[in-house]
């Protein structure tokens, strides 16, 4: 094993500038996509316990104004981010007309709250998105000039044997291997996290539902 891997430094240490550069894009995307991995994980599943947390304490309450109270308990949860788009516009139109006397505004205020968390959850998921789809063709290119620099030496040294171009081309190779090392795991990763995401917007449009059932219950005529 040891030997192995001093074998596959010496051929990385061998490529040419070309090769080179495209193993050190392609290292650069595998950081990032894990960095956006790891940093997306963290976020949803604090998402999730804070989700869970403001949706019982709102299941256990009567009333809104109790529940406004009790948000910041659970600051990272999207639920109270809906919850507060809501109870603004429910405000306001208590405070004007003395109870709901359309549930439009409230129904489009939630929307807006639903699609503002969706676009903060979904940021930088377009990185994973496109590393796994980028970083195999980048890996290609740097193998296909690989191969095509070793059977240019090949050709220039007059000899056909296959210890002779095996070289080059097993150190072109690196480069696909580096391109699937980097795509596979950011497209594991956003397809799970696509996942998630629906998860969430349906809890999101689901509590939306609830808001108005107990909206009504508070302040209906």
């Amino acid at each position: 094993m040891f030997l192995a891997q001093i074998t596959l430094w010496e051929m990385v240490s061998r490529s040419k500038p070309l090769p080179m550069g495209v193993m050190a894009l392609l290292l650069v995307i595998s950081i990032l996509s894990w960095a956006v991995i790891f940093s997306k994980w963290k976020a949803f599943r604090e998402a999730r316990t804070n989700n869970m947390g403001f949706l019982r304490a709102f299941r256990k309450s009567e009333h809104l104004v109790g529940i406004a109270k009790a948000i910041e308990s659970f600051p990272i949860s999207p639920l109270v981010s809906v919850f507060e788009f809501g109870f603004e516009e429910v405000d306001r139109q208590v405070k004007t007309r003395g109870n709901l006397r359309n549930k439009l505004p409230i129904e489009r205020a939630l929307q807006l709250g639903v699609s503002e968390q969706l676009a903060r959850l979904e940021r930088h998921m377009n990185w994973l998105a496109t590393a796994a789809t980028v970083s195999p063709f980048v890996g290609l290119f740097g193998t296909v000039w690989g191969i095509i620099d070793a059977f240019a030496a090949l050709g220039m040294a007059g000899s056909a044997s296959l210890r002779a171009v095996a070289p080059g081309i097993s150190e072109a190779l690196i480069t696909t291997a580096l391109g699937l090392a980097a795509a596979i795991p950011a497209a594991i990763a956003y397809n799970y996290f696509t996942h998630v995401l629906r998860e969430m917007s349906a809890r999101m449009e689901d509590f939306s539902l609830e808001f108005l059932n107990l909206a009504e219950r508070n302040y209906g005529e």
